[in-house]
């Protein structure tokens, strides 16, 4: 078999999988290590906001990441929080993300919704709270298409995702349920094997032969497609109105308590960085670029950032009955047991900002703080 660029150019995993997912579940990134990123911080200017001397802020070199690649590349959150310095790092991977808020190592962070549902379930609801929303889209499914002409095609075929229980591990499972497709969620095995595979990785993979698709975030999908891949689904389809929560910032409840005033002005900003992203595509398309060379020394091809950039929809909506149809997706899966989701959300702050923005509120479907 050639391969494509060959021939084209509510609570806890269940009981069998606990000790693996309480490790995995959620994570959207390139691997399991945090970096800081202090050589590219904009310089504190002006008063402390509450007298705090920094705020930590956790975030992937993701382009679904891309209100916080924007926010920091532009000095956009930096400006709100005047001398009270970001401390940005950079993260591949969920849960190392939740285990540096729990550590206290960061106050805030940009993160998925299946860490974001395994960390507040784990904690009982004790140790974050989703406090707006970031990104939505930008997943699809990607297949050789040599080998996969049609969705009716996938039974038999290896299908990557990024690790057992993250966000696109859990969609696949539930489309491949729904199509009829048995698999286990575990081993992965089944009418179609699911390989679980770092993002860095699958484009490899999927160039080798060894992989015949892939469903995955951007700007992996893009890369696929440049390697000679199709995108046979799009996830937004799946979705009413097209809209699915792929990015959510987070916070500390620890930190949300002691420094409310602070959270306000990352949220400030946060909104400011997807107002100047609407208005200025070309430009954030390029500030994403830079940030990504920053973090990690290299930048995105046009033929990769182009489409990846186009295919993420940055929203201050958390659109939290997508993140509960995905906790839903989990259970069906066999991947969680029912979770309890209620006080997940704390968008208090968030519709304060929006106000003084005059942008419509935003709501929790019921899973906020009373």
């Amino acid at each position: 078999m050639h391969a494509p660029r060959t021939t084209l150019r509510r609570s806890l995993a269940a009981a069998a999988a606990l000790p693996l997912l309480i490790g995995v579940l959620g994570a959207c990134g390139y691997g399991s290590t945090a970096e800081k990123d202090d050589k590219v911080a904009p310089v504190a200017k002006g008063e402390k906001v509450g007298g705090l001397d920094e705020v930590r802020i956790g975030y992937f070199a993701n382009v679904t990441h891309a209100t916080a690649l924007v926010g920091l590349q532009k000095g956009l959150l930096q400006k709100e929080l005047g001398g009270t310095q970001v401390k940005p790092q950079v993260f591949n991977a969920g849960p190392s993300e939740i285990e540096a808020l729990n550590a206290g190592a960061i106050d805030i962070g940009w993160i998925g919704p299946s860490p974001a549902i395994n960390g507040f379930t784990k904690s009982k609801g004790q140790n974050l709270r989703i406090i707006s929303g970031s990104a939505s889209g930008g997943v699809s499914l990607v297949v050789n298409p040599e080998k996969i002409k049609s969705l009716d095609d996938l039974a038999g075929k290896r299908i990557a995702t990024p690790q057992l229980g993250n966000t696109q591990d859990v969609a696949l499972l539930n489309y491949l349920s729904e199509k009829g497709l048995k698999v286990d969620p575990n081993t992965g095995k089944g009418d179609v094997s699911v390989v679980r595979q770092d993002n860095k990785e699958i484009p490899a993979s999927f160039e080798s032969g060894a992989l015949d698709g892939a469903w995955v975030p951007e700007p992996t999908a893009s890369k696929l497609v440049a390697g000679g891949g199709k995108v046979l689904l799009d996830e937004r389809k799946l979705w009413k109105d097209g809209k699915f929560v792929i990015t959510n910032v987070i916070v500390s409840q620890k930190f949300l308590k002691e420094h409310p005033d602070v959270v306000e002005a990352v949220l400030r900003g946060s909104v400011k960085s997807n107002e100047w992203i609407k208005a200025n595509p070309d430009e954030a398309k390029a500030a994403v670029n830079a940030k990504l060379k920053a973090d990690s020394g290299k930048e995105l091809p046009a033929e990769v950032l182009d489409p990846a950039f186009k295919n993420v929809e940055t929203t201050n909506d958390p659109l939290a009955t997508t993140l509960r149809e995905e906790a839903d997706h989990a259970v069906k899966a066999g991947l969680l047991k029912d979770p309890v989701l209620d006080g997940i959300y704390d968008l208090r702050l968030l519709n304060k900002v929006l106000k003084t923005e005059k942008q419509p509120a935003v709501g929790d479907a019921g899973l906020g703080t009373k």
